[in-house]
């Protein structure tokens, strides 16, 4: 509960701060580094700060969570939190991290401000702050209990059983833990954080979805080359994955998280994909083939080319295994090379989408915005569509609903 004090001075001071958040941000974490570098092991990821991608969705979260409370002053936006909470657990963020964050936020914020950060004005975004430190830290609490993790000890040894070579870029890794113990509990559409020593002496830290059903047997991971694209720097933990791992190999990984995971209804189930986005759908469309579910399913995937197109055989496979299921799949290129597919990006008009489905999305974010507003012109209701992001959420930054 934001207090009236502080609501009426959140309120006016929100333009000023909002507009100044990518320089205060940009401060905050130049600082933070150069005095602590340690958080830049594991934690923190590089390509993202190079990019500017985890400052911009810092920013838009705090702005985001600032409105909420304007919105509704006695409101508790869990909901708006619970992405980041879950990525923070990947991560095995502690509660005394949010002190750190709040020493260097806050000294950027008056470096940024200056003369207008009153005594009144820190007061009341320092309630903003706490107020969503606070909430994220129960929701990760919950989610570490949950889970049986120990956030100080958050990973977990875990052998490459197989290596297999899906596309020239897309490589999946089989695992199962090398202590010899039990897997940890999944659900479909989840994921785990990858913790990889990286030849500088320094731990990178990234998210890949598990790409088969949640069984008790093995787990998969499958990984996607990332290229320098436009001056951002190339994936380095991806590109480290591809060239070293091997079968017999170790790799050190978190417990299973992720907030976007497949319901339990029997209502029509639409999983949209592109490129790498399809691995958390292949991962559904397996939980619900061993579990015989009559659930109607349309599977939609935009890629490259097939060549492109990772486990594009395990989708086909899945989708011939459940009782009512079909697939459909756009290529920008050599669409001929696979039968009953189309030539160019996705297009949904003219396909008869059920207006009760719950939609997954899953892609780049152009991609997701693009095919989310076909989507709601089909008559799909905003709440039905669920997406995942691979790495810094985004869409809050710069998206008002």
């Amino acid at each position: 509960m934001l207090s009236p004090e502080s609501t009426a001075v959140v309120r006016a001071t929100l333009p000023a701060v909002g507009g100044a958040l990518d320089e205060i941000t940009t401060r905050f974490y130049g600082t933070m580094f150069a005095e602590q570098p340690e958080l830049l092991d594991g934690l923190f990821n590089r390509g993202n700060q190079a990019s500017g991608e985890q400052r911009q969705a810092l920013a838009g979260s705090i702005a985001g969570f600032a409105r909420a409370l304007l919105a509704d002053p006695d409101a508790r936006p869990d909901a708006l939190l619970a992405r980041i909470a879950h990525k923070h657990a990947a991560l095995g963020v502690t509660e005394d991290q949010y002190t750190i964050v709040h020493k260097y936020l806050f000294r950027a914020i008056g470096d940024v401000l200056g003369d207008a950060v009153t005594p009144e004005v820190a007061a009341a975004w320092d309630e903003v702050y706490w107020l969503m430190a606070g909430a994220l830290i129960a929701q990760e609490a919950r989610l570490y209990q949950e889970a049986g993790v120990d956030p100080r000890k958050p990973w977990r040894r875990w052998t490459v059983v197989e290596r297999r070579e899906e596309t020239p870029d897309a490589v999946s890794f089989l695992l199962r833990p090398a202590d010899g113990g039990p897997l940890p509990q999944a659900r479909a559409g989840q994921y785990v954080s990858v913790r990889v020593l990286m030849p500088d002496g320094l731990h990178q830290t990234r998210q890949y979805s598990l790409s088969n059903a949640p069984g008790d047997r093995l787990r998969r991971i499958t990984v996607k080359r990332l290229p320098s694209v436009a001056g951002a720097p190339k994936g380095e933990v991806s590109d480290r994955l591809h060239r070293t791992v091997r079968t017999g190999d170790e790799l050190t990984l978190s417990a299973p998280f992720g907030d976007v995971v497949l319901d339990g209804a029997d209502t029509p189930l639409l999983l949209v994909s592109a490129g790498i986005g399809c691995t958390p759908m292949v991962a559904m469309l397996e939980h619900l083939a061993a579990t015989g579910s009559s659930r109607p399913v349309r599977v939609l995937h935009a890629d490259h080319s097939p060549a492109d197109h990772a486990l594009r055989p395990d989708t086909r496979r899945l989708v011939g295994q459940l009782s009512d299921a079909r697939a459909e799949f756009w290529y920008e290129q050599d669409a001929s090379d696979e039968p009953g597919s189309r030539t160019g990006l996705m297009d949904l008009h003219g396909l008869d989408l059920p207006a009760d489905a719950a939609v997954y999305l899953c892609g780049s974010l152009p991609f997701m915005r693009a095919v989310r507003t076909q989507l709601l012109r089909a008559g799909i209701p905003a709440r039905s569509i669920r997406y995942e992001v691979f790495g810094p959420d985004l869409w809050l930054a710069h998206t008002e609903g």
